[in-house]
Protein backbone atom coordinates (compact mmCIF):
# COMPACT_ATOMS: atom_id res chain seq x y z
CA UNK A 1 0.00 0.00 0.00
CA UNK A 2 2.86 2.23 0.63
CA UNK A 3 3.53 2.13 -3.19
CA UNK A 4 -0.26 3.37 -4.03
CA UNK A 5 0.26 6.39 -1.55
CA UNK A 6 3.48 7.46 -3.75
CA UNK A 7 1.49 7.16 -6.95
CA UNK A 8 -1.05 9.24 -5.06
CA UNK A 9 1.32 11.93 -3.77
CA UNK A 10 2.44 12.14 -7.80
CA UNK A 11 -1.09 11.99 -9.33
CA UNK A 12 -1.99 15.34 -6.23
CA UNK A 13 1.28 16.98 -7.46
CA UNK A 14 0.57 16.50 -11.16
CA UNK A 15 -3.48 17.93 -10.26
CA UNK A 16 -1.50 20.90 -9.00
CA UNK A 17 0.25 21.86 -11.84
CA UNK A 18 -2.47 21.75 -14.25
CA UNK A 19 -5.15 23.19 -12.15
CA UNK A 20 -4.88 23.40 -8.31
CA UNK A 21 -6.52 20.23 -7.51
CA UNK A 22 -9.68 20.73 -10.00
CA UNK A 23 -12.59 18.70 -9.09
CA UNK A 24 -12.27 17.41 -12.43
CA UNK A 25 -8.41 16.37 -12.07
CA UNK A 26 -9.55 14.43 -8.59
CA UNK A 27 -12.38 13.00 -9.86
CA UNK A 28 -10.23 11.34 -12.62
CA UNK A 29 -7.14 10.45 -10.39
CA UNK A 30 -10.04 9.09 -7.93
CA UNK A 31 -11.30 6.93 -10.50
CA UNK A 32 -8.07 5.19 -11.69
CA UNK A 33 -7.30 4.84 -8.54
CA UNK A 34 -10.37 2.55 -7.44
CA UNK A 35 -9.89 0.66 -10.59
CA UNK A 36 -6.15 -0.02 -9.69
CA UNK A 37 -7.72 -1.03 -6.15
CA UNK A 38 -10.74 -3.13 -7.83
CA UNK A 39 -7.91 -5.16 -9.65
CA UNK A 40 -5.38 -5.52 -6.92
CA UNK A 41 -8.25 -6.40 -4.59
CA UNK A 42 -9.78 -9.19 -7.08
CA UNK A 43 -6.39 -10.64 -7.63
CA UNK A 44 -5.34 -10.18 -3.86
CA UNK A 45 -8.79 -12.32 -3.02
CA UNK A 46 -8.24 -15.09 -6.07
CA UNK A 47 -4.58 -15.75 -4.35
CA UNK A 48 -6.48 -16.02 -0.99
CA UNK A 49 -8.73 -18.78 -2.57
CA UNK A 50 -6.15 -20.59 -3.69
CA UNK A 51 -4.39 -20.97 -0.74
CA UNK A 52 -7.69 -22.05 1.31
CA UNK A 53 -8.31 -24.70 -1.52
CA UNK A 54 -5.57 -25.78 -2.86
CA UNK A 55 -6.06 -29.07 -2.44
CA UNK A 56 -8.85 -29.02 -4.03
CA UNK A 57 -7.21 -28.11 -7.59
CA UNK A 58 -6.45 -32.43 -7.17
CA UNK A 59 -9.41 -33.25 -6.63
CA UNK A 60 -11.91 -34.14 -10.00
CA UNK A 61 -15.55 -33.23 -10.43
CA UNK A 62 -16.61 -36.56 -10.80
CA UNK A 63 -15.64 -40.13 -12.06
CA UNK A 64 -17.55 -39.70 -15.32
CA UNK A 65 -15.73 -40.33 -17.95
CA UNK A 66 -17.61 -38.94 -20.85
CA UNK A 67 -15.59 -36.85 -23.68
CA UNK A 68 -16.75 -33.08 -23.39
CA UNK A 69 -15.70 -31.24 -26.63
CA UNK A 70 -14.52 -28.45 -25.18
CA UNK A 71 -14.06 -25.08 -27.01
CA UNK A 72 -11.93 -22.38 -26.45
CA UNK A 73 -12.44 -18.51 -29.01
CA UNK A 74 -8.78 -16.45 -29.50
CA UNK A 75 -8.87 -14.30 -27.44
CA UNK A 76 -11.21 -15.50 -24.37
CA UNK A 77 -9.61 -14.14 -20.80
CA UNK A 78 -9.18 -17.15 -18.09
CA UNK A 79 -11.67 -15.58 -16.37
CA UNK A 80 -13.95 -16.28 -19.01
CA UNK A 81 -12.74 -19.72 -19.62
CA UNK A 82 -12.83 -20.73 -15.88
CA UNK A 83 -16.51 -19.82 -16.25
CA UNK A 84 -17.21 -21.91 -19.31
CA UNK A 85 -15.27 -25.09 -17.53
CA UNK A 86 -17.63 -24.89 -14.74
CA UNK A 87 -20.55 -24.35 -17.06
CA UNK A 88 -20.13 -27.65 -18.87
CA UNK A 89 -19.86 -29.98 -15.75
CA UNK A 90 -15.81 -30.01 -16.10
CA UNK A 91 -15.02 -28.28 -12.90
CA UNK A 92 -16.92 -27.05 -9.83
CA UNK A 93 -15.00 -23.92 -8.85
CA UNK A 94 -13.91 -21.23 -11.59
CA UNK A 95 -12.24 -18.91 -9.08
CA UNK A 96 -10.05 -21.81 -7.98
CA UNK A 97 -9.23 -22.65 -11.51
CA UNK A 98 -8.25 -19.20 -12.49
CA UNK A 99 -6.16 -18.31 -9.59
CA UNK A 100 -4.19 -21.63 -10.36
CA UNK A 101 -3.35 -20.60 -13.97
CA UNK A 102 -2.41 -16.98 -12.83
CA UNK A 103 -0.44 -18.27 -9.79
CA UNK A 104 2.00 -20.21 -12.37
CA UNK A 105 1.90 -17.31 -14.48
CA UNK A 106 -0.02 -18.65 -17.83
CA UNK A 107 -3.06 -17.36 -17.87
CA UNK A 108 -2.18 -15.53 -20.96
CA UNK A 109 -1.26 -18.76 -22.53
CA UNK A 110 -4.60 -20.97 -23.00
CA UNK A 111 -4.75 -22.10 -25.96
CA UNK A 112 -7.65 -21.74 -28.29
CA UNK A 113 -9.01 -24.69 -29.58
CA UNK A 114 -11.20 -27.36 -29.29
CA UNK A 115 -10.25 -29.95 -26.06
CA UNK A 116 -11.17 -33.45 -25.20
CA UNK A 117 -11.77 -33.24 -21.30
CA UNK A 118 -13.47 -35.22 -18.77
CA UNK A 119 -14.94 -34.48 -15.95
CA UNK A 120 -12.67 -36.90 -13.96
CA UNK A 121 -9.69 -35.02 -14.61
CA UNK A 122 -8.42 -32.76 -12.14
CA UNK A 123 -8.93 -28.86 -12.81
CA UNK A 124 -4.35 -29.48 -12.44
CA UNK A 125 -5.02 -32.32 -15.23
CA UNK A 126 -7.44 -29.82 -17.35
CA UNK A 127 -5.11 -26.70 -16.94
CA UNK A 128 -2.35 -28.69 -18.24
CA UNK A 129 -4.33 -30.31 -21.54
CA UNK A 130 -5.61 -26.71 -22.25
CA UNK A 131 -1.99 -25.42 -21.81
CA UNK A 132 -1.10 -27.93 -24.61
CA UNK A 133 0.55 -26.87 -28.46
CA UNK A 134 -2.04 -29.87 -30.12
CA UNK A 135 -5.57 -29.29 -29.51
CA UNK A 136 -6.70 -26.89 -32.81
CA UNK A 137 -9.65 -28.85 -33.62
CA UNK A 138 -11.05 -29.17 -37.37
CA UNK A 139 -13.11 -26.42 -39.37
CA UNK A 140 -15.44 -27.21 -41.40
CA UNK A 141 -17.96 -25.54 -43.67
CA UNK A 142 -21.10 -26.67 -44.71
CA UNK A 143 -22.38 -24.31 -47.85
CA UNK A 144 -25.84 -22.72 -48.76
CA UNK A 145 -27.64 -24.48 -51.14
CA UNK A 146 -26.34 -27.90 -51.00
CA UNK A 147 -27.96 -31.07 -50.68
CA UNK A 148 -27.35 -33.88 -48.10
CA UNK A 149 -25.77 -35.91 -50.61
CA UNK A 150 -22.99 -32.89 -51.61
CA UNK A 151 -22.70 -32.58 -47.91
CA UNK A 152 -21.47 -36.02 -47.79
CA UNK A 153 -19.81 -35.92 -50.70
CA UNK A 154 -17.61 -33.10 -49.46
CA UNK A 155 -16.60 -34.51 -46.08
CA UNK A 156 -15.90 -37.81 -47.54
CA UNK A 157 -13.62 -35.81 -49.98
CA UNK A 158 -11.96 -33.57 -46.91
CA UNK A 159 -11.39 -36.54 -45.03
CA UNK A 160 -13.00 -35.16 -41.79
CA UNK A 161 -15.97 -36.90 -41.13
CA UNK A 162 -17.34 -40.25 -42.85
CA UNK A 163 -19.80 -38.80 -45.72
CA UNK A 164 -21.53 -42.13 -45.10
CA UNK A 165 -21.76 -41.84 -41.95
CA UNK A 166 -23.40 -38.62 -42.10
CA UNK A 167 -25.86 -39.23 -45.05
CA UNK A 168 -27.36 -41.98 -42.70
CA UNK A 169 -27.21 -40.12 -39.72
CA UNK A 170 -29.38 -37.34 -41.51
CA UNK A 171 -31.32 -39.44 -43.93
CA UNK A 172 -32.69 -41.53 -40.46
CA UNK A 173 -31.61 -39.87 -37.23
CA UNK A 174 -31.47 -41.24 -33.56
CA UNK A 175 -32.67 -38.52 -32.19
CA UNK A 176 -32.46 -39.86 -28.29
CA UNK A 177 -28.81 -40.69 -29.58
CA UNK A 178 -27.91 -37.57 -31.32
CA UNK A 179 -29.64 -35.17 -27.71
CA UNK A 180 -26.85 -37.26 -25.70
CA UNK A 181 -24.29 -35.50 -27.00
CA UNK A 182 -23.00 -32.56 -25.45
CA UNK A 183 -23.61 -29.02 -27.00
CA UNK A 184 -20.59 -26.76 -28.30
CA UNK A 185 -19.57 -24.39 -25.88
CA UNK A 186 -17.81 -22.01 -28.23
CA UNK A 187 -19.24 -18.27 -27.73
CA UNK A 188 -20.65 -18.09 -30.87
CA UNK A 189 -22.85 -21.32 -30.30
CA UNK A 190 -26.38 -21.96 -29.75
CA UNK A 191 -26.99 -22.09 -25.49
CA UNK A 192 -29.04 -25.07 -25.24
CA UNK A 193 -29.21 -26.74 -22.36
CA UNK A 194 -26.80 -30.37 -21.97
CA UNK A 195 -29.08 -33.59 -21.06
CA UNK A 196 -28.48 -34.23 -17.79
CA UNK A 197 -26.81 -37.79 -16.46
CA UNK A 198 -30.34 -39.39 -16.07
CA UNK A 199 -32.90 -37.45 -18.26
CA UNK A 200 -32.48 -37.25 -22.08
CA UNK A 201 -33.48 -34.45 -23.67
CA UNK A 202 -35.52 -35.70 -26.70
CA UNK A 203 -36.99 -32.12 -26.75
CA UNK A 204 -33.86 -30.70 -27.28
CA UNK A 205 -35.04 -29.78 -30.94
CA UNK A 206 -38.73 -29.37 -30.86
CA UNK A 207 -38.84 -27.88 -34.50
CA UNK A 208 -38.31 -31.25 -35.86
CA UNK A 209 -41.70 -32.50 -34.71
CA UNK A 210 -43.23 -30.18 -38.10
CA UNK A 211 -41.48 -32.71 -40.01
CA UNK A 212 -43.66 -35.46 -41.93
CA UNK A 213 -42.77 -39.18 -40.19
CA UNK A 214 -40.04 -40.62 -42.07
CA UNK A 215 -38.78 -37.54 -43.23
CA UNK A 216 -34.73 -36.82 -43.37
CA UNK A 217 -33.02 -33.63 -41.72
CA UNK A 218 -32.35 -32.20 -44.87
CA UNK A 219 -33.27 -28.67 -44.72
CA UNK A 220 -32.63 -28.56 -41.06
CA UNK A 221 -28.76 -28.78 -41.00
CA UNK A 222 -27.95 -25.15 -40.93
CA UNK A 223 -25.27 -24.18 -43.17
CA UNK A 224 -22.01 -22.62 -41.75
CA UNK A 225 -18.89 -23.28 -40.39
CA UNK A 226 -18.10 -25.52 -37.19
CA UNK A 227 -15.11 -26.25 -35.70
CA UNK A 228 -14.85 -30.37 -34.18
CA UNK A 229 -12.90 -31.87 -32.40
CA UNK A 230 -9.21 -32.75 -33.42
CA UNK A 231 -9.34 -36.81 -31.68
CA UNK A 232 -11.41 -38.69 -33.72
CA UNK A 233 -14.54 -36.03 -34.93
CA UNK A 234 -17.88 -38.01 -35.80
CA UNK A 235 -20.57 -37.60 -37.77
CA UNK A 236 -22.66 -37.25 -35.23
CA UNK A 237 -21.49 -34.22 -33.61
CA UNK A 238 -21.49 -32.31 -36.54
CA UNK A 239 -25.10 -33.18 -37.30
CA UNK A 240 -25.85 -32.32 -33.71
CA UNK A 241 -24.36 -28.73 -33.64
CA UNK A 242 -25.89 -28.17 -36.99
CA UNK A 243 -29.41 -28.74 -34.97
CA UNK A 244 -28.23 -26.42 -32.52
CA UNK A 245 -27.04 -23.46 -35.33
CA UNK A 246 -30.84 -23.86 -36.74
CA UNK A 247 -32.26 -23.68 -33.20
CA UNK A 248 -29.87 -21.03 -32.57
CA UNK A 249 -30.02 -18.63 -36.03
CA UNK A 250 -33.45 -19.81 -37.33
CA UNK A 251 -36.38 -20.05 -34.83
CA UNK A 252 -36.08 -16.91 -33.53
CA UNK A 253 -36.55 -15.49 -37.08
CA UNK A 254 -39.44 -17.77 -37.43
CA UNK A 255 -40.30 -17.08 -34.32
CA UNK A 256 -40.01 -13.13 -34.52
CA UNK A 257 -42.21 -13.31 -37.67
CA UNK A 258 -44.82 -14.23 -35.55
CA UNK A 259 -44.56 -11.70 -33.31
CA UNK A 260 -44.45 -9.33 -35.97
CA UNK A 261 -48.00 -10.71 -37.26
CA UNK A 262 -47.39 -11.77 -40.66
CA UNK A 263 -48.40 -15.05 -40.22
CA UNK A 264 -45.90 -17.14 -41.79
CA UNK A 265 -46.60 -20.44 -43.28
CA UNK A 266 -45.91 -23.33 -40.55
CA UNK A 267 -42.55 -23.83 -40.36
CA UNK A 268 -41.64 -26.98 -42.56
CA UNK A 269 -43.37 -25.29 -45.62
CA UNK A 270 -41.56 -21.87 -44.67
CA UNK A 271 -38.13 -24.15 -44.94
CA UNK A 272 -39.42 -25.94 -48.13
CA UNK A 273 -39.77 -22.47 -49.70
CA UNK A 274 -36.75 -20.87 -47.95
CA UNK A 275 -34.67 -23.95 -49.89
CA UNK A 276 -36.43 -22.99 -53.31
CA UNK A 277 -35.04 -19.46 -52.85
CA UNK A 278 -31.94 -20.59 -51.80
CA UNK A 279 -31.51 -22.65 -55.12
CA UNK A 280 -33.35 -19.91 -57.62
CA UNK A 281 -32.11 -16.46 -56.21
CA UNK A 282 -28.05 -15.27 -56.72
CA UNK A 283 -28.46 -11.78 -56.28
CA UNK A 284 -29.15 -11.41 -52.74
CA UNK A 285 -31.74 -8.77 -53.21
CA UNK A 286 -33.80 -10.90 -55.80
CA UNK A 287 -34.20 -12.72 -52.83
CA UNK A 288 -37.57 -11.43 -51.73
CA UNK A 289 -38.80 -10.40 -55.18
CA UNK A 290 -38.69 -14.15 -56.49
CA UNK A 291 -39.86 -15.45 -52.93
CA UNK A 292 -43.31 -13.04 -53.48
CA UNK A 293 -43.26 -14.73 -57.11
CA UNK A 294 -43.51 -18.18 -55.32
CA UNK A 295 -46.91 -16.73 -53.13
CA UNK A 296 -48.10 -15.63 -55.84
CA UNK A 297 -48.27 -18.56 -58.05
CA UNK A 298 -49.16 -20.85 -54.74
CA UNK A 299 -52.08 -18.47 -53.76
CA UNK A 300 -53.40 -18.78 -57.85
CA UNK A 301 -53.07 -22.08 -57.91
CA UNK A 302 -50.38 -22.36 -60.35
CA UNK A 303 -47.68 -24.94 -61.00
CA UNK A 304 -44.43 -23.16 -59.31
CA UNK A 305 -42.42 -24.79 -62.11
CA UNK A 306 -38.94 -24.32 -60.12
CA UNK A 307 -36.14 -25.89 -61.94
CA UNK A 308 -34.31 -26.60 -58.81
CA UNK A 309 -36.89 -29.21 -58.01
CA UNK A 310 -36.57 -31.19 -61.60
CA UNK A 311 -32.63 -30.79 -60.63
CA UNK A 312 -33.08 -32.18 -57.22
CA UNK A 313 -35.55 -35.02 -58.32
CA UNK A 314 -32.89 -35.81 -61.38
CA UNK A 315 -30.20 -37.12 -58.36
CA UNK A 316 -26.30 -37.58 -59.28
CA UNK A 317 -25.33 -36.96 -62.73
CA UNK A 318 -22.26 -39.41 -63.49
CA UNK A 319 -21.81 -38.43 -66.98
CA UNK A 320 -20.95 -34.82 -65.24
CA UNK A 321 -20.09 -35.43 -62.24
CA UNK A 322 -23.20 -32.80 -60.60
CA UNK A 323 -25.87 -33.42 -58.33
CA UNK A 324 -27.77 -30.52 -60.01
CA UNK A 325 -27.88 -30.94 -63.82
CA UNK A 326 -26.93 -27.54 -65.63
CA UNK A 327 -28.73 -26.98 -67.86
CA UNK A 328 -31.81 -28.92 -68.01
CA UNK A 329 -34.34 -28.49 -71.03
CA UNK A 330 -37.67 -28.34 -71.57
CA UNK A 331 -38.51 -31.71 -72.85
CA UNK A 332 -36.93 -33.21 -70.02
CA UNK A 333 -39.05 -32.10 -67.38
CA UNK A 334 -42.05 -34.22 -68.42
CA UNK A 335 -39.80 -37.54 -68.00
CA UNK A 336 -38.86 -36.64 -64.41
CA UNK A 337 -41.83 -38.65 -62.35
CA UNK A 338 -40.92 -37.22 -58.99
CA UNK A 339 -43.34 -34.99 -55.94
CA UNK A 340 -40.42 -32.90 -56.45
CA UNK A 341 -41.55 -31.97 -60.45
CA UNK A 342 -42.94 -29.15 -59.70
CA UNK A 343 -43.72 -28.68 -63.49
CA UNK A 344 -45.73 -31.74 -62.87
CA UNK A 345 -47.14 -31.09 -59.40
CA UNK A 346 -49.03 -28.37 -58.18
CA UNK A 347 -48.07 -26.85 -54.92
CA UNK A 348 -44.84 -27.18 -52.79
CA UNK A 349 -42.51 -30.12 -53.48
CA UNK A 350 -43.09 -32.71 -50.33
CA UNK A 351 -40.12 -31.61 -48.50
CA UNK A 352 -36.64 -28.66 -48.41
CA UNK A 353 -34.07 -29.81 -51.56
CA UNK A 354 -31.59 -27.73 -49.65
CA UNK A 355 -30.10 -26.03 -47.18
CA UNK A 356 -31.00 -22.59 -46.87
CA UNK A 357 -29.26 -19.76 -44.94
CA UNK A 358 -30.81 -17.30 -42.62
CA UNK A 359 -31.17 -14.78 -45.79
CA UNK A 360 -33.62 -16.95 -47.39
CA UNK A 361 -35.20 -17.76 -44.99
CA UNK A 362 -35.63 -13.99 -43.81
CA UNK A 363 -37.17 -13.62 -48.13
CA UNK A 364 -39.61 -16.02 -47.36
CA UNK A 365 -41.54 -14.98 -43.65
CA UNK A 366 -40.88 -10.94 -45.37
CA UNK A 367 -41.83 -11.42 -49.35
CA UNK A 368 -41.95 -8.51 -51.40
CA UNK A 369 -45.07 -7.25 -52.36
CA UNK A 370 -45.99 -7.50 -56.14
CA UNK A 371 -47.28 -8.59 -59.27
CA UNK A 372 -44.95 -10.34 -60.96
CA UNK A 373 -45.90 -14.47 -61.87
CA UNK A 374 -42.86 -15.12 -64.21
CA UNK A 375 -38.93 -14.47 -63.65
CA UNK A 376 -36.01 -15.46 -66.16
CA UNK A 377 -32.59 -15.52 -65.79
CA UNK A 378 -30.67 -12.23 -67.51
CA UNK A 379 -28.18 -14.93 -68.66
CA UNK A 380 -25.22 -12.02 -68.69
CA UNK A 381 -23.22 -13.47 -65.87
CA UNK A 382 -24.79 -11.20 -63.32
CA UNK A 383 -26.85 -13.99 -62.05
CA UNK A 384 -29.88 -11.54 -61.83
CA UNK A 385 -33.46 -12.12 -63.33
CA UNK A 386 -36.17 -10.33 -65.13
CA UNK A 387 -39.56 -10.20 -63.62
CA UNK A 388 -43.06 -10.39 -65.79
CA UNK A 389 -46.56 -10.34 -64.52
CA UNK A 390 -48.13 -11.85 -67.82
CA UNK A 391 -47.39 -14.45 -69.43
CA UNK A 392 -46.73 -12.36 -72.83
CA UNK A 393 -43.88 -10.18 -71.05
CA UNK A 394 -42.79 -13.53 -69.83
CA UNK A 395 -42.16 -14.98 -73.35
CA UNK A 396 -41.16 -11.79 -74.19
CA UNK A 397 -38.09 -11.83 -71.93
CA UNK A 398 -37.47 -15.45 -72.41
CA UNK A 399 -37.47 -14.19 -76.10
CA UNK A 400 -34.86 -11.48 -75.24
CA UNK A 401 -32.70 -12.84 -72.81
CA UNK A 402 -32.55 -16.54 -73.67
CA UNK A 403 -32.76 -16.55 -76.95
CA UNK A 404 -30.07 -13.89 -77.87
Amino acid sequence: MKDLRNRHEAYDSFADRVGGKSWIARTCLLLILAAMLTGCTREAMLYDHLDANRPALFVPKSEDDQVVAFEIGAGTPARSISENLVSAGLIHDAELFEAYVRSIGRAQELKAGTFLLRASMTPVEIAEALLAEHATGVTVTIREGWRLEQVADALEVEGVVSGEAYLGTAQAADLEALSEIVPSNAANAPKVDPPSCCDVKIDRWPFLDERPQGASLEGFLFPATYQLPAVEPTAEELVARQLDAFAARIMPIYLQAEADGVDPPNLYAALILASLVEREAVVAEERPIIAGVLYNRLNNGMLLEIDATVQYAMGFQAESGQWWKTPVFLEEYQGVHSPYNTYLNVGLPPGPIASPGEDSFKAVLYPESHDFFYYVATGDGSGGHVFATTFAEHLQNVQRYLNR
